[in-house]
């Protein structure tokens, strides 16, 4: 940066200074040590620091002789800075306390008061005025995951001001910051009593709740288990016309019932097997893919809001007509994850042809059931926590589809599922808005935090 850009850029009395002019700056060790257990010391990575704080959650441990080694390059000290080198770039946090830790893969800005403060330091590393830098000198390498060398943090230009502007700068900024992060954890607890609020809704849904007017109306209203008896009717019926060999639904035992929530008369409990004439999933084994073609998603595609194609995979035409022959979503059908996240339900609303891999359950509802209905149900705490404990394995988890249709969930009348659908979705709507303003509110506190950091380090603040 030249003479002239500085004059410019900058209030009189403050300089560009290249930052291994003022600072000592280090990294970690490059090396993998070996690892020992938790009587051991702490390595911090660049995973470790995470909102301008370090995670000791999830941490490493080295052996005592390694630590030493690693603290002759580079020994941490209350006042340094962290700052993450490699994937999530930056995070920089101030070290407090003791700091009988080592570093791997992380930058250690030495504390040097004489010249800058360290908490100066640390809001300058947060700003998007150096982020801007990092982007337009092209600091960063890599392509794939990126990282930016040591020699190139040694490079950076920082905006200096004279001591006591840096104090009034730092006061100014923890004074406004005081304030908005107050705002922000009203904004946040709002957030969080919108996803009670929503789990609530679904709970007093299924209990009958906000229909129990319209089952005073409507008298001629059926028992809930000759429903039931009506749906397994209805399978056995699907099963001839469909030519397809269905496995009995084991029925739910009283000791079982004893557990659940009482219902109203109108309602009972069922299965989701007794529900459903086809429960399919994709192909166990990843297909041939292709730049263009017919859409092949994951469990990671389905969300309640809604099937994300964005990222989608694709396969040839040729490939879906034949994996259609088991499993083909259509139009109406529930998606519903068993791999990976499980337990999300989302009824297929789309027009366009597509295909699913093994995470992902197509669940084919008789005439009887209402989809949005089952999507509804299947993603309330009650069956959400059932799909939790019918997810098996540690690396690979996945729901099967013989535990999945094991589900209990309450069900009614068809005509008193379209009730109980509308009643949901009149409230879900409204929180919907609500939580759009308050993210919208939290991306405009963000933005406005920049905005403070950005006045900073252009003198503008005091």
């Amino acid at each position: 940066m030249n003479e002239e850009q500085n004059i410019n850029q900058l209030p009189k009395g403050w300089k560009w200074e290249v930052s291994s002019n003022i600072l000592d700056i280090r990294d970690g060790t490059h090396d993998t040590p070996k690892y020992v257990n938790e009587n051991g010391i702490p390595l911090i990575t660049s995973k470790n620091l995470k909102q301008n704080k370090i995670d000791f959650e999830k941490v490493s441990y080295i052996s005592k002789e390694d630590h030493a080694e690693i603290s002759k390059r580079s020994k941490v000290e209350a006042g340094d800075i962290l700052f993450a080198m490699i994937g999530t770039i930056g995070n920089p946090a101030i070290i407090k306390g003791d700091a009988n830790f080592s570093i791997k893969n992380v930058g250690l800005f030495k504390k040097n008061e004489d010249e800058i403060l360290p908490s100066f330091l640390v809001n300058f590393l947060r700003s998007h005025t150096f982020e801007k830098q990092l982007n337009e000198r092209k600091l960063l390498k890599g392509t794939t995951q990126k990282f930016i060398p040591l020699g190139n943090l040694r490079n950076i230009n920082i905006p200096l001001p004279p001591k006591p502007t840096q104090q009034a700068i730092v006061s100014k900024i923890e004074e406004l910051f005081s304030e908005l992060d107050k705002a922000i954890e009203n904004l946040s607890i709002a957030q969080q009593q919108l996803k009670t609020y929503r789990q609530s809704v679904l709970k007093w849904a299924f209990e009958g709740k906000f229909t129990e007017q319209w089952r005073i109306k409507e008298r001629k209203l059926s028992n809930g288990n000759a429903f039931v008896k009506q749906l397994n009717d209805e399978r056995e019926q699907q099963q001839k016309i469909n030519k397809v060999k269905l496995k009995p639904i084991p029925p739910i035992e009283d000791e079982e019932l004893l557990e659940l929530p009482k219902l109203p008369k109108q309602f009972a409990w069922a299965r989701l097997g007794n529900l459903l004439w086809s429960v399919k999933d994709g192909p166990h084994y990843s297909p041939k893919y292709q730049s263009t073609g017919i859409p092949f998603i994951s469990g990671g595609n389905i969300r309640p809001t809604g099937v994300d194609f964005s990222n989608a995979k694709f396969i040839s035409e040729e490939l879906h007509n034949e994996l259609s022959q088991r499993c083909k979503p259509e139009k109406g059908d529930v998606l519903y994850t068993k791999g990976g996240t499980t337990g999300i339900a989302r009824v297929n609303t789309y027009d366009i042809d597509f295909n699913v891999w093994v995470h992902v359950a197509v669940l084919k509802t008789l005439k009887s059931i209402n989809p949005f209905y089952l999507e509804h149900a299947l993603n309330s705490t009650h069956c959400y926590k059932q799909s939790q404990k019918y997810t098996h394995g540690v690396g690979n988890q996945d729901l099967g589809l013989t535990r999945m249709i094991l589900i209990t969930l309450p069900i009614c009348s068809y005509e008193e599922q379209g009730e109980i659908v509308q009643e949901i979705e009149s409230r879900l709507s409204v929180a919907d808005k609500m939580e759009e303003s308050i993210t919208q509110s939290l991306q405009q506190a963000e933005a406005l935090r920049q905005s403070i950091l950005k006045k900073a380090f252009e003198g503008q603040l005091v």
